[in-house]
C-alpha cells in the first residue's frame, strides 16, 4: 500500500511545505508520518498522544485511503512497547486460515499443517496487532477474538492449552460497525469491546485545505526519487484539485501525483496534466453558478445557503431512495457529516422519499 510508507518528515520541513494560506502542522504534535492542517486532525493527533502508552484498544474507522493504517503506527510509535507491529487484513484472508494466521496452530490440526506454526498474535507479544477490515471477520472468529480481548489469552487451532499474550489491539475498518450490528453481522460486545477509544479519520474532501499540503509534499518526494528536484504544482493545479471530491482519498491522491510527476516533462504541472475526470467535477462546479443574479433589493445570504443545502439533502435522500450512504456519496459527505446535519437542521421528518434504507444494502 502507497499511502501506509508516506514519508517522515520533521516538523521544520513540514512548515516548509504548508502553503501561506493553510493552517501549518502543528509544532506541538509528534505525530509520524502524517501531514495535516486540519483542525480535526490535529483533534485526532491530541486522542493519538493521549491514548498511545495505554493498553487500551482503539477502533479507527474512516473511508478507504484515509490513512487508517498511518494512525496504528504512529500508535505503536509512539506507545513505547518493545515489540512489533503485526498487521493482520481480515478481508483479504479466508476465514479457515485466518484463524491460524491469528492464534496459530499444532502439527496436525488440520490437512496440510505439516508443522506447528505461531499466530500472529504471538508474534505481536509485548507490541501491537492492527486487525484491518475487522468489520469482514466472521461471525464464529468474532467470537474467539472476543475472548481473546478479555482474557489475553489464545488458543491455537489443535491445542488443548492457552498461551498467554500481552498484546495491544487495534483495529480498523470503513464500515459503519453500529449499522453492521443492527444488521446481525457484528457481535454488539465485541464492537463495545472494540472501540475503547473511538477514532474517526474524516475524508480528504472534508479536511480543508489539506490536498495542497498533501499534494506539495508527496511532489516532493517524487522530485527526489525522480531526481526532478524543481517540479510543482501550478496554482490552477492546485485549485483543480481542491475542487475535486477524492473518493479514493488521500491513497487516490498520493497515485496521481506518483503518475503525473513521473509523466511531467516540464518543471511545472499545469491543470491539462490532469485526468478528465478532475477537469469534468471542476466544469460541473463552475455551471451550477453560471446564472446566478442577484435583485436590486439584495439577498439573505445565510437564509438561501441554508436553503440550497436543504434542498440538496432533500434531492440526495429521494434520489437514493433515503439511503443515507448512498446520499452521503453523492453529496461528497461522510455519512456521519449528512446525518448530523439533517438531525441539526431537524429536517428527519420533513423528508419524503418513494422508498426508506436503513443502509444495509450499500
Amino acid at each position: 500500500m502507497a499511502y501506509t510508507n508516506a514519508f517522515s518528515a520533521s516538523r521544520d520541513s513540514l512548515s516548509e511545505l504548508a502553503a501561506p494560506q493553510v493552517p501549518r502542522f502543528s509544532a506541538s504534535t509528534a505525530i509520524p508520518n502524517i501531514i495535516s492542517g486540519c483542525p480535526e486532525m490535529h483533534k485526532i493527533f491530541g486522542v493519538i498522544e493521549k491514548v498511545a502508552k495505554t493498553r487500551s484498544t482503539v477502533l479507527v474507522l474512516g473511508e478507504s485511503g484515509t490513512g487508517k493504517e498511518l494512525i496504528a503506527q504512529a500508535l505503536h510509535s509512539l506507545s513505547g512497547r518493545s515489540g512489533k507491529l503485526v498487521p493482520v487484513n481480515c478481508g483479504a484472508i479466508p476465514e479457515d486460515i485466518l484463524e491460524s494466521e491469528l492464534f496459530g496452530h499444532e502439527k496436525g490440526a488440520f490437512t496440510g499443517a505439516v508443522a506447528s506454526r505461531i499466530g500472529r498474535f504471538q508474534l505481536a507479544d509485548s507490541g501491537t496487532i492492527f486487525l484491518d477490515e475487522i468489520g469482514e471477520m466472521s461471525p464464529k472468529l468474532q467470537v474467539k477474538l472476543l475472548r481473546v480481548l478479555q482474557e489475553r489469552r489464545v488458543d491455537p487451532v489443535g491445542s488443548a492449552r492457552s498461551i498467554e499474550v500481552d498484546v495491544r489491539v487495534i483495529a480498523a475498518t470503513n464500515k459503519d460497525l453500529a449499522e453492521e450490528v443492527k444488521a446481525g453481522r457484528f457481535r454488539e460486545d465485541l464492537y463495545y469491546r472494540l472501540q475503547v477509544v473511538p477514532v474517526t479519520l474524516p475524508p480528504l474532501r472534508e479536511r480543508n485545505g489539506d490536498v495542497r499540503l498533501l499534494a506539495k509534499a508527496f511532489l516532493r518526494r517524487q522530485a527526489d526519487e525522480l531526481s526532478k528536484p524543481m517540479l510543482e504544482l501550478s496554482e490552477g493545479t492546485l485549485e483543480a484539485m481542491s475542487q475535486y471530491p477524492w473518493p479514493g482519498n488521500v491513497r487516490e491522491l498520493e497515485n496521481l501525483v506518483e503518475r503525473i510527476a513521473i509523466l511531467c516533462d516540464s518543471d511545472s504541472i499545469e491543470p491539462s496534466q490532469l485526468p478528465d475526470h478532475i477537469h469534468e467535477v471542476r466544469a460541473r462546479v463552475s455551471r451550477s453558478f453560471d446564472d446566478i443574479t442577484l435583485p436590486p433589493v439584495g439577498v439573505d445570504f445565510n437564509a438561501l445557503i441554508e436553503e440550497y443545502e436543504n434542498r440538496l439533502i432533500s434531492t440526495a435522500l429521494n434520489q437514493t431512495g433515503g439511503n443515507k450512504k448512498a446520499a452521503a456519496r453523492l453529496l461528497g459527505l461522510n455519512r456521519t457529516t449528512l446525518v448530523e446535519k439533517i438531525k441539526k437542521k431537524g429536517l428527519e421528518g420533513k423528508i419524503e422519499v418513494s422508498v426508506i434504507s436503513d443502509d444495509v444494502s450499500v
